[in-house]
């Protein structure tokens, strides 16, 4: 009869206890930094779409939907920036954080209202998620992300953060 050392069955339980506690950690960090700031009660609820949606045949919106709504809410100009964001992701240039800035600001969007993250990673590797944004007003922030680990682009009205930005952690210049 064989029997399993109490040591040797004991590491998986803490191996899970504290991979649990990490996220529970890293979850609570996040959270108190402003970084998930959709899950405080305070914060209204991302607007997401991975589509946009179609112009209807003859609407009044159609000759505003290659360009953003100025007296319109982030919500609003949404439809066309996911637009924007699907364009790029179906060319050649998907992983190039700068296409998605220069076809926003070719449909109208601001350049000092934008930031994107860096295309590589600090080892030099593609990055594996790309993210650009557009501050709307002085609350929202239309946020778009990119990339292999996010499978289809994935497009989002989100609140502002502290000082106007809206990209956590080190993004790049736009300085092109």
């Amino acid at each position: 009869m064989l029997r399993r050392s109490t040591a040797s069955a004991a590491r998986p339980r803490r191996s899970v206890v504290s991979f649990a506690v990490s996220i529970v950690a890293l979850s609570g960090l996040l959270v108190g930094c402003g970084a998930l700031p959709w899950l405080t009660a305070s914060e209204p609820a991302p607007v997401a779409t991975s589509e946009p949606s179609p112009p209807v045949e003859g609407d009044e919106s159609d000759a505003q939907a290659s360009r953003p709504i100025p007296d319109g809410t982030a919500a609003d100009n949404l439809p066309l920036f996911a637009q924007v964001t699907a364009q790029v992701w179906a060319s050649e240039q998907r992983s190039s954080g700068r296409a998605y800035i220069d076809a926003l600001l070719a449909v109208g969007f601001l350049r000092e209202h934008m930031q994107v993250t860096a295309d590589m990673s600090t080892v030099g590797n593609p990055a594996e998620s790309l993210q650009f944004s557009v501050a709307w007003g002085e609350a929202e922030c239309l946020i778009g992300q990119v990339g292999p680990s996010t499978g289809e682009p994935v497009t989002a009205v989100m609140p502002q953060l502290a000082e106007g930005r809206c990209l956590i952690g080190q993004t790049r210049p736009i300085d092109w």
